[in-house]
């Protein structure tokens, strides 16, 4: 299956399909040009509401990672390299964890910077 729903996770279940798909690009499992299953058929499957599904498939879209086609679904156009998927994955949680700490954006990238050399 390509995708599995944690019940018990903190994560969205939006963002674990998002998270599942990355990780398949990251191992090759899934290439550019790889058709992902509509939102329908994969909401179907899980027993979920096709609606989370393009949740989780608008966030791979805004992230340049496949490309949504009406009347044709989801299609791969970018893999994903280990260390940039890496690098993007402490991103999201240092963001995160700034924000749930009441850290601005600009504090944040701040604290980024002086760490960089």
């Amino acid at each position: 299956m390509l995708v599995e729903i944690d019940a018990a996770s903190k994560e969205t279940i939006g963002d674990q399909i998002a998270a599942q798909i990355r990780g398949h690009l990251v191992s090759g499992r899934l290439r550019t040009g790889d058709r992902l299953p509509s939102a329908r058929d994969l909401a179907r499957s899980l027993q979920i509401s096709f609606h989370t599904v393009l949740r989780g498939y608008q966030t791979l879209a805004t992230e340049g990672l496949i490309e949504l086609r009406r009347g044709r679904g989801a299609i791969v156009i970018r893999e994903i390299d280990p260390g940039r998927a890496r690098l993007e994955a402490l991103a999201r949680e240092f963001a995160q964890l700034s924000r749930s700490l009441g850290t601005g954006r600009d504090d944040a990238l701040a604290l980024v910077a002086s760490h960089w050399d």
